[in-house]
C-alpha cells in the first residue's frame, strides 16, 4: 500500500512539474511579433545601412521605445536590464565589449535581423521582414540610451 502512495504522489510531483514548465515555455516563447510605427522617422529606403542613422534623434528613441517594449523587453528586460537569461543590450555601449559603436552597431544589426540559433533551438526568431530597417534602427537608438551602470 505505501509503495502505491509514493507512486502517486511522484506522478501527481510530475504533472504538476510539468504542467507549470510546459506553461512558462509557451507564455515565454510562442509570442507575436508587434509592428513598430515609424511613419514619424525619415525612410532609409532598401539597402541595409551600416551605422545607425538615427542615433540621437529624439523622436527615434521615442519610436524605438515603444518597439524594444513591444518586441524584446519580455526577453531582454524592462529597460534593456537583462535577468540574466538572454545578452544584456546595455552592454551594446560598453567599449570593453565593442572596438567602436560601428562594430556594435553591426553586431546588434546582424542579431536582430538573423536571430540567434544554437544547436537548433531558436533563441531569438529573426526579425528580418518583420521589423523594418527603420524600426530595428529606432530600437538601436533607443538602447544607446541605455548605460551598464544605470
Amino acid at each position: 500500500m505505501r509503495n502505491l502512495s509514493v507512486k502517486r504522489a511522484l506522478r501527481s510531483g510530475a504533472v504538476i512539474f510539468f504542467g507549470v514548465q510546459a506553461s512558462l515555455t509557451l507564455a515565454h516563447g510562442d509570442v507575436t511579433p508587434q509592428a513598430v510605427n515609424t511613419e514619424t522617422l525619415p525612410q532609409l529606403g532598401e539597402t541595409w545601412l551600416e551605422e545607425n542613422p538615427y542615433r540621437g534623434n529624439e523622436e527615434a528613441i521615442r519610436v524605438g521605445a515603444s518597439g524594444y517594449n513591444q518586441n524584446c523587453a519580455r526577453c531582454h528586460g524592462l529597460q534593456a536590464i537583462s535577468g540574466g537569461m538572454t545578452p544584456d543590450l546595455r552592454k551594446l555601449n560598453d567599449p570593453a565589449e565593442y572596438i567602436d559603436i560601428q562594430e556594435s552597431d553591426q553586431w546588434f544589426m546582424t542579431r536582430i535581423r538573423g536571430g540567434a540559433v544554437i544547436d537548433g533551438r531558436v533563441y531569438m526568431p529573426p526579425f528580418e521582414g518583420i521589423l523594418s530597417q527603420e524600426a530595428m534602427w529606432a530600437i538601436r537608438s533607443y538602447l544607446d540610451t541605455r548605460k551598464l551602470d544605470e
